[in-house]
């Protein structure tokens, strides 16, 4: 028995580094220069109580050294601690600003989405001629050159949705120990490879900084038809990439405002949307968790208990599985001695998985900022 273990697990692991789309080297990948024509594009922000962020994150998006026109339209999703207040002294009354109430949510809809789709609407009267909507969140910084580079990739590659994954803190213990695994786990999920490829169906996109082309999404009718997503930045990316084209790549630029100092932190955010991922499937939830066990668990355990040959390939996989980690943290600026600290961190990735699964069934699925946005249990 140990030895098909033993066997099953290298083989997961050979397969992983070799097959699936090289997921474990990505790296941030530079834009090509662009001479012109620069289309209008709007950005369209939506906050949720993001008053000790969003300042910094209005200053940025107006201050970007982009040549063509861009508006920003910030929706304040019901906001109690003076979000809306905040992002107008930072713009300083700065004539590209809006700034306006989402108003209450309709039944169906999850915030962030009838945010956005208030936005939209604000952009059609706001910047009627602009190209792209620039979808970012109230709690990311951009660097000032991010969305000239957005629009070159755009352009140049006829994409109709480019997509950066915000680069996440690691200032905490916490941070270090468990956001590596966050990208890693999502890179493996969706290759990035597989994404920019136009003949694969694999389709992903980060919601703190999506460019899309208005055409698209005039074609799809605005994000309606997402409107009770969790996981709304890739069901965009999957009806984009239906008719059109998709990129999605790491961030350089492009950092994250927002901290998890500490575990449970963490866990809450894995908690949001695990559940949500697996369809609100109460047997995939028994299969990830068998998948996840055979993967990380398994060649530890095989290399510290097993004799012979379970022991040397437990002892291989559990290092390939050191190795394919270690440029994410490397990337990350976390040392490589969490590398193999690797299956520990899937275990609690695997607890936060399953407590998602629980809070849907009590009826607290998808929770943020004092919502639970989840579909009810019937």
């Amino acid at each position: 028995m140990a030895g098909v273990l033993a066997a099953v697990a290298l083989g997961v692991w050979l397969t992983l580094i070799v097959a699936r789309g090289r997921f474990w080297l990505e790296r941030v990948q530079p834009a090509s220069a662009r001479a012109g024509p620069w289309p209008d594009v709007v950005a369209v922000v939506p906050a949720r109580n993001e008053a000790p962020v969003v300042g910094h994150a209005i200053v940025d998006l107006l201050s970007q050294d982009y040549p063509g026109r861009l508006d920003v339209i910030l929706l304040d999703d019901e906001s109690t601690d003076g979000t809306a207040a905040v992002a107008w002294r930072a713009a300083a009354g700065h004539d590209r600003l809006v700034v306006a109430p989402a108003g209450s949510r309709p039944a169906g809809w999850t915030g962030k989405l009838w945010a956005v789709h208030r936005g939209l609407a604000e952009a059609q009267g706001r910047a009627p001629d602009a190209t792209w909507v620039w979808l970012t969140d109230a709690d990311i910084e951009h660097g000032p050159r991010v969305l000239a580079d957005l629009v070159s990739r755009g352009e140049a590659g006829g994409y109709d949705l480019v997509s950066l994954m915000a680069r996440l803190r690691t200032l905490t213990l916490a941070e270090r120990a468990l956001m590596p695994a966050y990208v890693f786990f999502f890179a493996m999920l969706y290759p990035f490879a597989w994404v920019h490829d136009r003949h694969r169906r694999t389709a992903a996109a980060a919601g703190g900084c999506m460019l899309v082309r208005r055409a698209a999404l005039n074609r799809l009718g605005g994000v309606a038809r997402f409107r009770g997503a969790i996981i709304d930045d890739c069901a965009l990316a999957r009806a984009v990439k239906a008719g059109g084209a998709v990129w999605l790549g790491l961030a350089d630029a492009s950092s994250s405002l927002r901290g998890y100092p500490r575990a449970r932190n963490v866990a809450a955010l894995i908690a949001r949307s695990a559940y949500a991922q697996l369809g609100y499937r109460s047997w995939l939830v028994v299969v990830t968790v068998a998948g996840m066990a055979l993967t990380y668990l398994a060649p530890p355990l095989l290399a510290l208990g097993a004799e012979g040959w379970p022991r040397v390939a437990g002892a291989l996989a559990w290092s390939l599985m050191a190795v394919a980690y270690a440029p994410t943290l490397a990337r990350m600026g976390v040392s490589l001695l969490w590398g193999p600290a690797l299956p520990l961190i899937a275990l609690f990735y695997v607890a936060a998985t399953v407590g998602s699964a629980v809070r849907h069934h009590q009826g607290r699925g998808g929770a943020w900022k004092g919502r639970f946005q989840a579909p009810r249990p019937s």
